[in-house]
């Protein structure tokens, strides 16, 4: 079988990374290898996200790019998948005529023979049916070794709660959960692979397996606890009204059930929440975070901001910025609104003023940072935990150097807390001549200055490290 390339563009949030994996998964059979040069590619595929208006932007700025690369090789494939797709169906084909693949979310255990159909006939491809229930032949385990010591695993795919600003249930259908013995195979296999940390997907986790009768989302991450070998366990995403004490408690009571939370909030409004139907209040959500912080004191918190939606005055806003004050937030992602199709707000009529919106996100990520600065200071002069991903690839920079981070010798490494706080550390590079000497292994780094965005820190082990290269390997520094 001749080799062939692929390459994708993945665009978007953690569920697309874990379907662009799949998708690899599904085409490697076929002879498809990645690869990310855009002129070698046989096939060339974007994994779209319309979750935000820019990011639909982007996907077709990227597929326009690509027209001359169909000129020069027409017997090259050109596919656009995911949540844009979805939502855009056949009316990508009429506005890109080199576009020979349009694949919604729930298509890509159909690509290969898509792709074959594609490749034999030369015609061009729309699928965009959504299956109501979620299948095990929807998912497919890698045969080739794992890229890193952390990946993602989806445990249920669509939504039903109906944020009026959200295009998600249109998109990716209505919610269906995945077999636990199904999921934990999967995990299993990845920890064969080298994998030590797992983030389980889904857009509520917290209703994991509730319409199908399976076990609990606290269960399953007990029985995920359990496997051998797997180091840490994150989730992401939670949504506060189905946020029980039971999952609360798996931060107290669960080893590798990681300190930092992803819950989020979007508005501090009550108005502005009743409106985006949220269905929780400003009260609720706090006493979810203030029971959190009972039961596993210093949880790292983060959160979804939205500004400007339709109807926000400013003491809507002000309450939001209040709000980022009492709960101090680790860190957040913060968004302008705006209009998505198939989405109740669309036809909402007070919209908010695009000079108001950007007033306020900016607000927004001036107070954050503060806040996150702040809580990465108090980590100065502690040890902390660090899961080792590998070499970090950015060159160090004036302020890393001073404090040995660039230090001529060194090797810069790259980990995160338990807390999912990204650390960067110097290792000595004389006894260091592989990657995976470190990479995956758990290590106490010393922080010694914190930065808006990351820690620096440094090993003093390293003979430690060297005479212990097995992966998940807890080492000690003095």
């Amino acid at each position: 079988m001749r080799t062939k390339y692929l390459y994708i563009n993945t665009m978007g949030c953690q569920m697309n990374v874990y379907d662009t994996g799949q998708i690899q998964n599904r085409l490697a059979p076929m002879g498809f290898e990645p690869t990310d040069e855009l002129d070698k590619a046989d096939v060339i595929l974007v994994n779209t996200c319309s979750i935000r208006e820019k990011a639909e932007q982007k996907a077709f700025s990227f597929l326009g790019r690509l027209a001359p690369l169909k000129s020069r090789n027409p017997g090259l494939i050109i596919g656009i998948g995911g949540c844009v797709a979805q939502q855009e169906g056949k009316r990508i084909l009429k506005r890109m005529p080199y576009v020979d693949l349009v694949f919604g979310t729930h298509a890509i255990g159909r690509l290969p023979r898509i792709i074959q159909r594609i490749a034999e006939k030369r015609c061009r491809v729309v699928d965009v049916q959504i299956s109501e229930h979620i299948s095990p032949d929807d998912f497919a385990l890698g045969n080739t070794p794992a890229s890193g010591t952390s990946a993602f695993v989806t445990i249920m795919r669509g939504c039903d709660n109906y944020c009026t600003y959200c295009v998600v249930p249109h998109v990716r259908g209505r919610e269906s959960s995945r077999a636990a013995d199904d999921i934990l195979a999967e995990i299993r296999h990845l920890v064969s692979k080298g994998v030590r940390e797992v983030t389980l997907l889904g857009q509520n986790v917290n209703s994991y397996g509730i319409k199908e009768g399976l076990c609990s989302f606290p269960r399953l991450l007990e029985q995920v606890d359990a496997i051998e070998g797997l180091e840490r366990i994150r989730f992401t995403t939670s949504h506060p009204k189905d946020f029980s004490d039971a999952l609360i408690g798996t931060f107290g009571r669960l080893d590798k059930v990681c300190h930092h939370i992803h819950l989020p909030v979007q508005s501090g409004s009550d108005r502005i929440l009743k409106r985006m139907n949220r269905r929780y209040t400003r009260a609720v959500y706090m006493e979810r975070v203030e029971r959190l912080r009972s039961v596993c004191p210093g949880i790292a918190i983060t959160s979804d901001i939205i500004v400007g939606f339709p109807g926000e005055r400013p003491v809507d806003f002000e309450q939001t910025l209040s709000l980022l004050r009492k709960v101090e937030y680790d860190g957040l992602f913060a968004f302008i609104y705006s209009d998505r199709p198939n989405a109740p707000a669309v036809r909402f009529k007070d919209k908010v003023a695009e000079a108001v919106k950007k007033e306020r996100l900016q607000a927004v990520l001036d107070c954050q940072e503060k806040i996150t600065l702040d809580h990465n200071q108090q980590l100065v002069g502690t040890l902390q935990e660090v899961l080792v991903d590998g070499l970090h690839a950015a060159k160090p920079t004036a302020s890393e150097s001073e404090t040995g981070g660039g230090a001529s010798g060194e090797l810069q490494w790259s980990g995160r807390t338990t807390t999912n706080k990204i650390v960067h550390f110097a290792a000595p590079s004389g006894q260091l001549t592989e990657n995976q000497m470190l990479t995956g292994q758990v290590l106490q780094i010393m922080i010694e200055k914190a930065m808006p965005h990351c820690l620096l820190g440094s090993l003093q082990a390293l003979e430690d490290a060297i005479k212990s290269p097995g992966k998940g390997d807890r080492i000690h520094a003095a």
